[in-house]
């Protein structure tokens, strides 16, 4: 419908008003980036500990420097490739020069990756250097509690005014520069945002979990030494996968859910409002970034606290409040009370409506991001039950480790399970609620799903500081605890701030996976939408009739298209799950060997070598993820040119609901397991040294993949393969049906898809379960390695 609706009113440009509230959004994002440097002004001054703390904290800012600039030249090559596919894909009618728009279309999608990228390396840098700061600050007796908790959090409140800054920023200048075209445009940047997340995602979800289930395993359960001691040649490796796993990967993939479902509503937005479409959910993203300044600054842990959970949960339900407050403000100032007023006296034809719709403008645009911000909430809430320590799941899989480990590994695969059908349920209220915002208008009830998705990531500066804070908190106990020089109150501060971020991460992987869902619903309507231009472009007669059988699922070839779209997920996981475990059977190997060959590593006489560990868990990242990056990408491909847009639909279908279940189970039955052991080592059930904490040991290093690589990487997954449908779509619709059926041309590119697809999974297949320590390859690392440390 918007390219129907932009032919009909003759193009769309901005009129002086909205023109002016572009430009207010864009200059507002330039101050979340102020305050950003800022904040990091601020961290960067605070006390950096002991000598020896420091070494520590070098050894892991170089491992996770040398990692990520590597992975960021094996991911140009994909950008570049990306960027030619682009250009050569077809456009919709466009209002400018077709070649104008491919040329923006290509150059933005290299924008949303260089900002995906950038955020990710900010984030780790500056995390790897807070992370010390927040051990040091954690030494102090007095207020040492509340200034690690602040250092942590505002670190975190950096990434996020990174996010919200250069997300709204980027939006705002496709709206700037292309007008009319802008929605088309914008697809490039939330794939080059969303593509770059993924990679990072499973690369780093790789790195971190190799090495932290190596080193569990041998150190805490074979040599029975506590987790972060420096006797264990994976412990730097552990901290640096921290960084690149959780600070950068998931600071890239919340990044990327901000821009595609930014994206999602702007083109829906313009489908249904017109240049108003366009311009306000700029506005309530504009309002994003103030809530996130506002929640970052009021996060103050108090003397009387409970916990740091306490602290945030009461800083992001005020955030919430407020959002909510200022989106109604706005709605009443901006949109108008009645949709004659809004979109003239064809507002009827325009959203396709006969009669009355439920609620004005005004009312509309409120609730939909009022269900999108109390989902959040909501998804907190739910998410914070199952994970947290003083919960009732999580105290339960403590007790199942009195029988063992299988005990425990049974009773957190079933409360994964459980969870995800509630945070599904949850998360389908939340779309169908908006759905039916719009009355009868198939159109305006998909831009109330975008605007709840929009409206949920108000909040998300404040969540993004949440996510990274867990991170740092797991980093500077391992340092405190590495180099020795912290007391027993200042460790106790660290557990618990250590435990309060296993919670967060937990949470903002449950919001992640929302609006996941939101943007991937919102995307779906735009694919049908694309698919009814593309038919009229292709001289279909009755479009209407065509749509309707192409998305029959009734059809077996669709039904088809469905069962592969959930099946993808299926092995998605599974590709992501089985790298991290060839890589960790690698480190375990590695660490064992050491233990072996270098009798004084027990007695502290001899160092471990912590760079073969750093280089194994480099060289296998690199090397793994391309076969999960390429099934992402290719899958759709094979579908949409093989079986035609209708199953394509049907795939997306699959996927969605696929990956809405198994990203939940993943993301929560880890982050159980992970808070169990955090349980036992306070001292339940026997305590550090039982057998109730070897068998909690087991759960997490089983959780330890589903909660930080494919449980996440399903997030980014979703929204890759959506994109990559949008942008094939017109191509697969006119090789499918009139003047240019080319039925030679559409098989071949489906089977070379296909053909890839199936090479790569066999040759991740074909590599060895441990590879030895020594093994060379097109993997292999060449950068220097982090220089061993002591004690």
């Amino acid at each position: 419908m918007s390219t129907t609706f932009a032919a009909e009113s003759g193009g769309l440009s901005l009129s002086g008003a909205n023109l002016s509230y572009v430009i207010i959004a864009a200059v507002i994002a330039l101050v979340a980036l102020g305050f950003a440097a800022t904040l990091t002004k601020a961290v960067l001054a605070t006390g950096r500990g002991t000598p020896n703390m420091q070494e520590i904290a070098a050894a892991v800012q170089e491992g996770a420097s040398a990692y990520l600039f590597r992975q960021f030249r094996t991911l140009a090559i994909f950008v570049v490739l990306a960027v030619v596919l682009l250009f050569l894909l077809p456009v919709h009618q466009t209002d400018g020069s077709e070649t104008l728009v491919k040329i923006g279309r290509s150059a933005f999608f290299v924008v949303g990756a260089v900002f995906s990228a950038f955020i990710g390396g900010a984030g780790m840098a500056l995390a790897t250097r807070a992370n010390l700061r927040v051990a040091a600050a954690a030494r102090e007796h007095q207020g040492g509690r509340e200034k690690a908790m602040q250092i942590a959090f505002r670190t975190g409140g950096v990434v996020g005014f990174l996010t919200v800054g250069l997300g709204l920023f980027g939006a705002a200048m496709v709206v700037v520069l292309f007008r009319a075209d802008a929605p088309t445009v914008l697809e490039g940047f939330g794939f080059g945002a969303a593509l770059l997340a993924m990679f990072m995602r499973v690369g780093g979800g790789i790195f971190t979990k190799a090495a932290d289930v190596g080193a569990d395993l041998v150190g805490k359960v074979e040599q029975g030494i506590p987790e972060d001691d420096p006797r264990n040649a994976a412990t730097i490796a552990d901290n640096v996968g921290d960084n690149v796993g959780d600070c950068a990967g998931m600071a890239a993939d919340l990044f990327e859910s901000y821009a595609v479902t930014l994206v999602a509503a702007l083109i829906l937005g313009r489908a249904a409002f017109g240049e108003t479409g366009l311009v306000f959910p700029l506005i309530v993203s504009t309002i994003g970034v103030i809530v996130a300044i506002v929640g970052v600054f009021i996060t103050r842990l108090r003397a009387s606290d409970r916990s740091g959970l306490t602290a945030i949960n009461r800083a992001f339900y005020a955030s919430a409040v407020l959002s909510a407050i200022l989106v109604a403000a706005m709605s009443f100032v901006y949109l108008k009370p009645t949709w004659s007023e809004l979109l003239g006296d064809g507002w009827r034809t325009q959203l396709g409506v006969e009669g009355e719709l439920p609620l004005g403008p005004q009312w509309f645009a409120i609730g939909a991001v009022a269900i999108g911000i109390v989902l959040a909430a909501a998804i907190q809430a739910l998410t914070g039950y199952f994970t947290e320590t003083n919960k009732r799941p999580v105290q339960d899989i403590g007790k199942s480790s009195l029988t063992g480990p299988a005990t425990v590994v049974l009773a957190g695969i079933s409360i994964g399970l459980e969870s995800a059908v509630y945070s599904a349920l949850l998360i389908a209220g939340g779309v169908f609620g908006a759905f039916l915002l719009g009355g009868s208008s198939i159109t305006l009830s998909l831009f109330a799903v975008a605007l709840a998705g929009t409206g949920l990531l108000t909040t998300v500066g404040v969540i993004v500081a949440m996510d990274t804070f867990g991170p740092i908190s797991d980093n500077a106990q391992g340092i405190a605890e590495m180099s020795g020089d912290i007391d027993e109150q200042g460790g106790r501060t660290l557990t618990e701030l250590d435990a309060v971020g296993n919670t967060t991460k937990a949470i903002t992987k449950g919001i992640a996976i929302a609006t996941a869902v939101l943007a991937a619903t919102a995307l779906f309507g735009s694919y049908t939408d694309t698919l009814r231009a593309a038919y009229a472009d292709a001289g279909v007669n009755d479009v209407a009739g065509e749509i309707l059988a192409a998305l029959n699922v009734a059809n077996p070839r669709n039904l088809v298209g469905l069962i592969i779209g959930a099946a993808v997920v299926f092995l998605f996981s599974g590709l992501a799950i089985n790298a991290v475990s060839r890589s960790a059977g690698a480190v375990v190997l590695e660490v064992r060997r050491q233990f072996r060959d270098l009798p004084g590593i027990m007695d502290r006489t001899q160092r471990p070598e912590y760079g073969k560990v750093v280089d194994i868990c480099t060289r296998d990242a690199q090397r793994e993820l391309v076969t999960p990056g390429l099934l992402a990408v290719l899958a759709p491909i094979a579908v949409g040119f093989g079986l035609g847009p209708g199953a394509l639909a049907s795939y997306l279908a699959g996927a969605i609901g696929a990956g809405t279940l198994m990203a939940v189970f993943l993301a929560n039955s880890g982050g159980a397991w992970d808070n169990a052991k955090k349980l036992v080592e306070d001292g339940a059930h026997g305590g550090k040294g039982s057998s109730a904490h070897e068998a909690t040991i087991i759960g997490d290093t089983v959780g330890d993949p589903f909660k930080d690589t494919a449980g996440p990487a399903i997030n980014p997954l979703i929204k890759v393969m959506n994109l990559v449908s949008l942008l094939i779509a017109p191509a697969v619709v006119a090789w499918s049906v009139g003047a240019d059926r080319n039925t030679p041309l559409r098989i071949t590119v489906a089977l070379v898809a296909v053909a890839i697809v199936v090479a790569a999974v066999i040759y991740s297949k074909r590599k060895p379960v441990a590879m030895s320590d020594d093994e060379s390859g097109p993997g292999a690392s060449s950068e220097p390695r982090p220089e061993t440390i002591t004690a």
